[in-house]
């Protein structure tokens, strides 16, 4: 079992071993190579000057990359992003239940409540798109797609739904139906995903917070240790061995912010949780900072994912919620969206 980092002093967390061989093996480097076509990169000039080279291919668009092998044309994918945006916001624009238990296992308690508040009026096809338990095989996810797409009545033009779900309502053929809900799996889903995620990695490393700690630099501190995509692929590209000669026109280039974000030329105690580091700190013009990618091409997401963390983040303090006590150890597993698993949340 490796072991890497700490929260409260009496939590361990419990790296995958390929994530705990990257800390061990090349924390401090800007470059490095990975295997015989791949090298990795964590230095931030270095990462500013690749991210920048040339805009993200539609196959490094983890969202919005080929779907069922259609390509989803930009125009195409602002108009998704604007309508889970629509559906975030009338979200957030709800009065608070009153009876919420947010105790429970994290990130799945957070996951469902977002889910029930953002989408709770959509149709059970669709909803069911936003398991959890879909992210461990993406075969089970289209199996699921293809169920749902079959079936012969689609959803009703003018249905009282989330607008990420009436997009799907002009979908007439199964093929159609089948690519309209796999646009909804791809945008709603992570939404959930990352910002239940993102809370449960803040609980983990830091709770209980002290009153007068905002829920901002909270958030900014988990994403620093905890980075929701912890790498960025670029595909081997001209523009890349002009900048570095370590890179050669053949490799692919992993840029890894796991290692930025955990640098300690960069940061003073880099695997403290400090949020109050976030004072004087701009998240959005840090050197090694990328939570929601670079600056060339941020996350669409990002306006979505921190007032949903921040509301869920209120409730819990408001609650008087915090990590089970009898509870010392973690797991981050290898996946594409970092996070600890089976956070026991209850009352202080």
């Amino acid at each position: 079992m490796h072991v890497s980092g700490t929260g409260r002093s009496t939590r361990t967390t419990v790296f995958a071993p390929r994530l705990q061989a990257l800390l061990r093996d090349h924390r401090g480097q800007d470059a490095f190579r990975l295997d015989s076509d791949t090298v990795g990169v964590a230095g931030p000039a270095l990462t500013d000057a690749i991210l920048a080279a040339r805009p993200a291919g539609e196959l490094e668009r983890p969202t919005f990359k080929p779907l069922h092998g259609r390509s989803i044309p930009r125009a195409e994918a602002s108009t998704v992003m604007r309508a889970i945006g629509r559906d975030v916001r009338a979200a957030l624009a709800k009065p608070t239940a009153k009876d919420v238990d947010l105790s429970g296992e994290w990130p799945h308690v957070g996951h469902v409540y977002l889910r029930d508040l953002i989408l709770g009026a959509d149709p059970y096809r669709l909803r069911i798109l936003m398991d959890r338990a879909l992210e461990l095989t993406p075969k089970l996810t289209w199996t699921i797609i293809a169920g749902g797409a079959a079936l012969p009545r689609g959803l009703r033009p003018g249905a009282p739904v989330s607008s990420i779900a009436g997009l799907t309502a002009e979908a007439s053929t199964y093929r159609d139906r089948r690519y309209a809900m796999g646009l909804y799996r791809r945008a709603a889903a992570p939404v959930c995903f990352t910002v239940s995620t993102l809370v449960a990695n803040a609980l983990w490393l830091g709770a209980p917070f002290a009153d007068d700690t905002p829920n901002p630099s909270i958030l900014y501190e988990s994403m620093r240790l905890l980075p929701p995509s912890w790498n960025i692929l670029r595909h081997a590209s001209p523009e890349y061995p002009a900048l570095d000669a370590r890179i050669t026109a053949a490799d692919d280039v992993l840029i890894l912010a796991l290692l930025s974000q955990r640098d300690p030329a960069i940061w003073d105690d880099p695997d403290e949780f400090r949020p109050e580091r976030w004072d004087r700190l701009d998240p959005d013009d840090q050197a090694g900072y990328l939570p929601f990618g670079h600056v060339s091409e941020r996350c669409w997401g990002r306006h979505m994912v921190m007032p949903l963390a921040e509301m869920l983040l209120d409730l819990l303090r408001g609650d008087g919620l915090t990590v089970d006590p009898s509870q010392y150890t973690a797991e981050v597993p290898l996946a594409g969206l970092l996070g600890v698993a089976g956070v026991r949340v209850t009352r202080a």
